[in-house]
């Protein structure tokens, strides 16, 4: 049986399930790959406990106006009548070691008693350039207690490099980036002096973030920063005194394809996180990433591993450390536009080098085609 949304493949059903934790990177990671398996001919089923983000992140997909995806609301418990109509699909993806609804694990019990297949089992993990991600990748784990005792999950690693599972590309990005307009979309945005140099600000709240701001409004009065709602325009609104010689351009929430387009206008991009870190990357714009902030300090080690394999020059390093808080704040932030815009030489070079590998999605239906 072949699917309808793409007769050359075949079509599987995906239940993806994710448990919102905090700034929504997690429902971004899994909306994208939702709507890209789908566009791929495959039926995704998206288990999700706070839907609502949605309606602005992925216009139309609660009310199933995306092909071939069905956003589902799960709640804590699963009311009986949520699993009517559903069969479990022939993959189950937990996004971040999430964990499926026990009541969902209850009906795939069911079903594999009277004889219906067990699914493959992915555990989707989070983002990360370390080097023990290779050794990880696709390693088994077995399920040791609970209905579905002895079944196996697998470990599934996105990654930098061709030993990980890749990263999110959709097949049409590059097309649509050729024919993206940026003054077009900066028009609608408001802006007005399209040549004014442009800065996407998404952020948390980094301690240089004032200092930054006025240093780069000395080196360049008519600069724009694009703010983000959320914790990146509080950051912004919790400047004291803000100085008026700042042009801050507040943004409304953004479509996921409509915040590729911010990163594709501007000439600088702060993003945070792992599903804009990606999508920074394939900007191919200077970028500089504020890592998810641990309380023992993980993430220091997951931002010099990423800063390697990114092979940043010294000037980029510096500035990453001084955004992220690693030792101590002193002296001059802003580097000037000139060591940004040489920035731009490595981000391309690690574009290219991602290009040449297999994306995530891809390489998430052929592990699956293997394991069936």
């Amino acid at each position: 049986m072949t699917s309808a949304c793409n007769p050359h493949l075949p079509a599987l059903h995906w239940d993806i399930f994710c448990r919102v934790v905090d700034n929504l990177g997690d429902i971004g990671v899994c909306w994208r790959l939702s709507a890209d398996l789908a566009a791929r001919g495959q039926r995704v089923r998206l288990w999700i406990d706070q839907p609502e983000p949605l309606r602005w992140m992925a216009p139309g997909a609660l009310e199933g106006e995306v092909p071939c995806v069905q956003v589902r609301h799960w709640r804590d418990p699963l009311p009986t009548d949520a699993l009517a109509d559903w069969t479990p699909g022939e993959v189950w993806i937990e996004a971040f070691g999430c964990d499926p609804a026990p009541e969902c694990a209850a009906r795939l019990a069911e079903h594999m008693a009277r004889g219906g297949a067990a699914p493959v089992w992915i555990n989707l993990e989070y983002l990360s350039a370390e080097a023990w991600v290779e050794r990880c990748h696709r390693l088994p784990s077995l399920v040791t207690g609970g209905p579905l005792r002895g079944l196996s999950k697998w470990f599934f690693y996105p990654g930098f490099t061709p030993a990980t599972g890749g990263l999110l590309r959709e097949p049409d990005l590059a097309a649509r980036q050729a024919a993206f307009d940026a003054q077009a979309w900066c028009q609608a945005q408001g802006l007005h002096e399209l040549q004014a140099r442009r800065v996407a600000l998404f952020c948390y709240e980094p301690r240089v973030l004032e200092q930054l701001m006025r240093e780069v409004a000395q080196d360049d009065p008519s600069c724009q920063w694009l703010v983000t709602p959320g914790r990146a325009a509080q950051a912004v609104a919790a400047l004291a005194p803000t100085d008026p010689a700042i042009q801050i351009h507040a943004l409304k929430p953004l479509p996921q394809r409509e915040f590729d387009h911010l990163l594709w206008a501007c000439q600088l991009n702060f993003v945070r996180g792992e599903d804009s870190l990606v999508r920074a990357i394939w900007a191919g714009q200077p970028f500089v990433w504020q890592i998810y902030p641990q309380h023992d300090d993980a993430h220091h080690a997951k931002l010099e591993a990423f800063l390697d394999w990114l092979q940043a020059p010294a000037s980029l390093r510096r500035f990453h450390h001084q955004w992220n808080g690693i030792g101590p704040a002193a002296g001059r932030v802003w580097p000037g536009w000139q060591t940004v815009k040489d920035w731009r030489d490595c981000v391309q070079a690690a574009r290219e080098r991602l290009l040449a590998q297999a994306d995530l999605s891809q390489q998430l239906i052929g592990f699956v085609t293997e394991r069936r």
